[in-house]
C-alpha cells in the first residue's frame, strides 16, 4: 500500500462553526486518549478490524509533528486509506483535543463529507497525561487507554482521564506477570475512583482481545442512533 495519499491528508484551515446537530443524523464521535505507549493506536486498529465488516468507520489521528499513527495504520489496511486522516497538532496534544479542536473537527466533517455517511468516527489523541480530556464539542463520548507496565498505581492516582473518560482501558494484561502489576488492585481502585463508569481490560495480543471495548462501542452506537428517529 502506497502512503502518498495527499487525499487522505487535507490542508489545514480556517474553521467556520457549523449548526448543532442532532444525535444520529451524523456518525458516532468517540475520542481515545491515554499516555505514550498504551496501546491507542493498536486499540483504534483492533476496533476496525472487528468493527469494519459491520461499520462504516472512519479514523483521525493527532501526532505533534508527524503523521507516524496514520501511516501505521494505513500500513496495517485496517481501513480504506480516504478514511484516515492524520492531523499535526503542532502542541501539545491536548491542545488540539480540548483546547482548539478546530483542526480536529475540520478534519472530522471534511472525513465524513468526502466519503459519504459513517457510522462511526475514531478520533486518536496524541500521547498525554492523565489529565487529557476531549472535548465535548469534538466527540461524543472518551476512552482513556494506560496500560500495566505504566505501573498499578496509575489508577489510584487518578486524574481526569482515567476518573471522568467514558470508558476505562487497561491494557496489555498479559504483560501484569513480568512487570509485577496486580490487576485485581488496579480494577479495585479504578472503580474507587470511578464509581459506575465501565473499565474494560485489554490485551490485544490476544484473539479477539478488544471484544469488551468493541461491544461498549457497539452499545453507545445502537444508543446513538436511535435518536434520529
Amino acid at each position: 500500500m502506497h502512503l502518498d495519499h495527499p487525499e487522505t491528508f487535507p490542508h489545514r484551515h480556517t474553521y467556520q462553526a457549523a449548526p448543532p446537530v442532532e444525535p444520529g443524523s451524523r456518525a458516532l464521535r468517540v475520542g481515545l486518549g491515554g499516555p505514550v505507549g498504551s496501546g491507542k493506536t493498536a486499540t483504534v486498529a483492533a476496533l476496525c478490524r472487528a468493527l469494519r465488516d459491520r461499520l462504516a468507520i472512519g479514523v483521525v489521528t493527532n501526532d505533534i509533528y508527524t503523521r507516524e499513527d496514520a501511516d501505521f495504520l494505513l500500513r496495517a489496511a485496517v481501513l480504506p486509506a480516504e478514511r484516515i486522516v492524520a492531523v499535526e497538532t503542532g502542541a501539545c496534544p491536548h491542545t488540539a483535543i480540548r483546547d482548539d479542536i478546530s483542526a480536529n473537527l475540520e478534519a472530522v466533517e471534511d472525513l465524513e463529507e468526502r466519503t459519504g455517511p459513517l457510522d462511526l468516527v475514531l478520533v486518536e489523541s496524541g500521547g498525554d497525561n492523565l489529565t487529557a480530556t476531549f472535548s465535548t464539542g469534538l466527540v461524543d463520548a472518551q476512552i482513556f487507554v494506560i496500560d500495566v507496565a505504566g505501573g498499578d498505581d496509575i489508577p489510584r492516582k487518578g486524574g481526569p482521564g482515567v476518573t471522568t473518560a467514558d470508558l476505562l482501558v487497561v491494557n496489555k494484561t498479559d504483560l501484569a506477570p513480568y512487570v509485577g502489576s496486580d490487576l485485581a488492585a488496579m480494577a479495585r481502585d479504578a472503580r474507587a475512583q470511578r464509581g459506575e463508569l465501565p473499565v474494560a481490560f485489554t490485551s490485544l495480543r490476544e484473539a479477539d482481545g478488544v471484544r469488551p471495548v468493541a461491544d461498549w462501542v457497539l452499545a453507545r452506537l445502537a444508543a446513538w442512533a436511535p435518536a434520529a428517529a
